[in-house]
């Protein structure tokens, strides 16, 4: 059975919408999805923002970096669609007590922001979520410091490259799992794959167990994911 395989949209939904847009949050969270991926960085006054890049010139009709901004002079600008940059808080309003799972990116990997690890803490914990967030960075200094603010969160690290030794490093820096660009075939440890969009390679993935699989178009994913799902019941296995 692939049942234990989530599927995550990768940016929200960036097959139909602007990637990391509030739309396509809703979107996907009105119409089923298991799992939403999404950056966070801060403004100038330290509020959570909701985008990829460290800077907002290839997805809004401003440039600059988000740290030089206030969220007041941030939210001037526009995604190329049209919308606002999502805070923090509009996705976690969003997600208030809807049966999503969040895999929210400390996106610290080229800007560390200062403090961002317990402004993003202690906002999540103002909200009822029905499943506990997954904190993910490719800054492992960022879950370190977020371990010591909350030891009860899952932590996983970002690689696009294999983790060598990887029972060791996650029992050693307290990490629930690894978020990797391929799959290492670790056992038991959770492997959440990112960012598959060929169904013949989702299909591999589910056949593995992996812990979670992050795609840009999540509709599709279901799709294969209910398809194998189904020929397992038929089959028996």
């Amino acid at each position: 059975m692939t049942t234990s395989t989530l599927i995550f949209g990768h940016r929200g939904y960036p097959h139909k919408f602007m990637e990391n847009s509030l739309d396509g949050f809703i979107y996907a969270i009105d119409h089923g999805v298991e799992g939403l991926e999404f950056d966070v960085h801060l403004t100038k006054d330290n509020m959570p923002v909701i985008m990829h890049d460290e800077r907002i010139d290839r997805t809004t009709d401003g440039k600059g970096r988000i740290q030089d901004y206030s969220l007041e002079e941030l939210r001037q600008f526009h995604l190329k669609d049209g919308q606002k940059i999502p805070t923090l808080r509009d996705l976690l309003t969003a997600a208030n007590q809807q049966p999503v799972y969040l895999n929210l990116e400390f996106k610290t990997n080229k800007i560390h922001y200062p403090h961002i690890e317990a402004i993003v803490l202690d906002m999540v914990r103002q909200y009822d979520l029905a499943y506990p967030v997954i904190y993910s960075s490719f800054n492992l200094d960022s879950l370190k410091i977020a371990y010591q603010l909350d030891p009860n969160q899952q932590y996983c690290l970002l690689a696009d490259h294999p983790i060598l030794n990887a029972k060791a490093l996650i029992q050693k820096e307290h990490l629930s799992g690894l978020h990797l660009n391929h799959y290492q075939a670790l056992g038991n440890v959770k492997e959440r794959i990112w960012t598959v969009d060929d169904p013949r390679k989702q299909v591999k993935l589910l056949a593995e167990h992996v812990a979670g699989i992050i795609t840009d178009n999540f509709e599709e994913a279901e799709r294969v994911k209910n398809s194998e799902r189904s020929q397992a019941l038929e089959t028996g296995a």
